[in-house]
């Protein structure tokens, strides 16, 4: 109710104050996996595939998946993941991880349904084992654009004395199939979130040019967002429904939280100041700069 589409009027003492807004996008990506899933005598059933876990819930959702595709409680279902001898399957990356291996835990379930509906005796001792090999059908070419979207919002106040800019609000809304678990999605779009604010306002490489290497290898002296960096974020979403991707209905969520996020922090400094700003990240020398 209080925005004025000007740039460069709502002030508070030294502090300008702006919003801004972005659209994203980010394909969906798919590779092939493998995966195996063994129903044991005692009721568990055991999913193997090489995937890998960085903190992100790949255990969490790839048991949910495995226990909607087997009709059991997903307490029924242990996975195994990141072991060499393990069925092989890609790395965590481009956001692809879920779809990528969700898609051959999906169809390794669905084939035990059908063995295990077929059986008229009891379980061998060892258990009945099920394997799925998505190549050729996961990296099939398909005549669909398929992405993720997304609409990102941000307020700024940037200090005419200083050139700092804080952001106070972040929010996030997103389209992206399928969600198969309310909770680690949410902490991955705030994560990529947080992630955007960083590269809008404190995260730059610089590179030797003798070498070509780039200056400074830990953390100390590259500046991501600690906590007091981090304003208030929502991360929402709409229930969404496309046949085209995989087996879950589910697309990537990693990087979709970051992509509109910088250019929304970069919109709502331009308001703030009348400034179009044209390289990242915002440092207070450069918007000082500009200011004056």
């Amino acid at each position: 109710a209080e925005r004025d589409p000007r740039p460069g009027v709502r002030r508070s003492g030294p502090w300008l104050t702006g919003t801004g807004v972005a659209a994203a996008t980010y394909p969906v990506l798919i590779s092939p996996s493998r995966a195996t899933v063994t129903a044991h005598t005692d009721g568990l059933y055991v999913v193997r595939i090489n995937a890998t876990d960085i903190g992100t819930g790949a255990r969490t959702v790839l048991a949910q998946v495995a226990a909607e595709a087997l009709g059991v409680g997903v307490d029924s279902v242990r996975t195994e993941i990141g072991l060499t001898g393990l069925p092989k399957a890609p790395l965590a990356g481009g956001s692809s991880g879920t779809s990528s291996w969700g898609w051959a835990v999906h169809e390794a379930c669905r084939d035990l349904t059908r063995q295990l509906a077929a059986r008229p005796g009891p379980l061998p001792p060892g258990g009945l084992t099920a394997s799925a090999d998505t190549e050729g059908t996961a990296d099939a070419e398909s005549p669909y654009a398929r992405h993720a979207f997304g609409a990102h919002f941000a307020e700024a106040a940037v200090d005419t004395d200083t050139g700092e800019v804080r952001v106070r609000r972040l929010l996030g809304v997103y389209a992206a199939g399928r969600i198969l678990n309310a909770r680690t999605a949410r902490s991955q779009f705030i994560g990529g979130m947080v992630m955007g604010l960083g590269m809008a306002l404190t995260e730059s490489g610089s590179v030797d040019p003798a070498s070509g290497a780039f200056i400074g290898s830990d953390l100390a002296g590259y500046h991501v967002p600690a906590h007091a960096d981090v304003p208030a974020i929502e991360a929402h979403w709409i229930d969404e429904e496309d046949p085209h991707l995989n087996p879950m209905g589910s697309k990537g969520i990693g990087e979709i939280g970051i992509v509109g996020t910088a250019a929304a922090i970069g919109n709502a400094v331009h308001h703030a100041t009348g400034v179009r700003f044209r390289e990242l990240p915002l440092t207070p020398d450069r918007v000082h700069a500009a200011r004056r």
